[in-house]
């Protein structure tokens, strides 16, 4: 069993020939050898407007094939534009259709900005975690945070009833102690030095988790790959394994996440129990998803 955490429809590039469909995607899914993915949202919020794609085409793709695709919802924090707007109606109407988390987050906004504090804390009501992506400022979209992610620990202390799944460059990033302010955005290379911010806060939050996906997440387990393997078997029960690709064309070739993911079950760097968790086990457990 395998369960994607992290894929998209729509387009992320001008070429048309790249729209991913939920039919696209389900091949996609077939021939990495995905049995369900969960597709997340993103043009609600004007950040992520280019893959054009809302939560209502995402729950109409997954209508279309409810044993493979679970829908996310995604509501822009600053949506009225205060501290104490009420997202409760949209989020009760979203998981009542089925959407089992809120994502992918990624306004240009201060990962502890008062409005999207506001949104965390109701998503967690709701029992819906919060999938974000966080980009150095320099990007055009992300939540924003500084050397050592003080702005995401603040979040993780005030809304302790709320899961937050990491991603994004500048969280890999962080995963070692000396982070190049030039790479910040972008994929150190070289040894992970210890002392590393999202190792000391998912040790002292146990409401921070991650997903793997995209180039960021492959880029942060196998710079060091010895210390790759000893994070993934350290947090094995609160990460989940991810893709994050967006083209058509990423199913010509091997993807990397997928690549290294199967290397270390077949190749028994874990055990099979933690890999287990990462593939499958942590996502159908925090999702709800029926049946596993």
């Amino acid at each position: 069993m395998l369960i994607d955490v992290h894929a998209h429809i729509g387009r992320v590039v001008p070429d048309r020939r790249e729209f991913m469909d939920a039919a696209s995607l389900i091949v996609r899914m077939d021939a990495w050898g995905i049995d369900i993915a969960c597709v997340l949202p993103l043009s609600e919020q004007p950040e992520g407007a280019y893959l054009e794609c809302d939560t209502e085409d995402v729950l109409a793709a997954c209508g279309r094939y409810p044993e493979r695709l679970v829908p996310f919802c995604l509501i822009d924090p600053r949506y009225g534009n205060r501290p104490d707007a009420d997202f409760r109606p949209l989020l009760n109407e979203y998981k009542e259709r089925g959407c089992r988390g809120v994502g992918e987050v990624l306004p240009k906004l201060d990962f502890d900005d008062p409005r999207a504090l506001n949104l965390y804390r109701q998503a967690g009501e709701f029992e819906m975690p919060v999938l974000f992506d966080m980009h150095d400022g320099e990007w055009g979209y992300g939540l924003c945070d500084d050397f050592g992610l003080p702005k995401l620990e603040h979040a993780l202390r005030a809304c302790p009833d709320t899961i937050f799944i990491g991603h994004g460059p500048t969280f890999w990033a962080e995963i070692s102690a000396d982070v190049p302010p030039a790479q910040r955005s972008g994929y150190p290379s070289g040894p992970v030095r210890e002392g590393g911010a999202v190792p000391r806060l998912m040790r002292r939050y146990v409401n921070l988790w991650a997903d793997t996906s995209a180039g960021s997440g492959n880029n942060a387990l196998t710079r060091d790959p010895e210390f790759g393997i000893a994070f993934l078997d350290e947090f094995q029960d609160r990460l989940m394994f991810g893709t994050d690709s967006c083209r058509r064309s990423d199913v010509a070739s091997p993807y990397p996440n997928v690549s290294f993911f199967r290397d270390v079950r077949e190749n028994r760097r874990i055990s099979g129990e933690a890999a287990d968790k990462v593939a499958w086990r942590n996502a159908a457990r925090l999702l709800r998803i029926p049946g596993r």
